[in-house]
């Protein structure tokens, strides 16, 4: 598929690539780096890449004084990139995160 994606965008006039390039920056401009949501895992919560881990429980530990070293000691499959990315996303979307952890609380 992305080879045929390719071969349509070389077809295109420079002023249609702008176009597209538009669409694509508004389509993906609240995407995250290294942090993926989908219903089917961990209800849909923002996770890390790669783990089932949801950015909530990252914060939660964070906000119980935990440091990112305690947490990497925890979570051992995480990296420093994968908590940078994590309070990068709860800092823009911190309404959505402390919800998640207050309906977790009493999980």
């Amino acid at each position: 598929m992305m080879q045929e994606a390719i071969q349509l965008i070389s077809q295109l006039t420079s002023a249609e690539k702008a176009q597209l390039l538009q669409w694509v920056v508004k389509d993906i401009g609240n995407a995250f780096p290294g942090i993926e949501k989908h219903p089917n895992i961990m209800g849909g919560s923002a996770c890390i890449v790669r783990t089932r881990i949801p950015v909530w429980l990252l914060v939660e530990a964070r906000n119980e004084n935990q440091t990112d070293a305690e947490i990497l000691r925890a979570y051992p499959q995480l990296r420093a990139e994968d908590l940078a990315n994590a309070w990068a996303y709860y800092h823009s979307h911190r309404s959505e995160i402390e919800s998640e952890i207050t309906e977790n609380a009493g999980a």
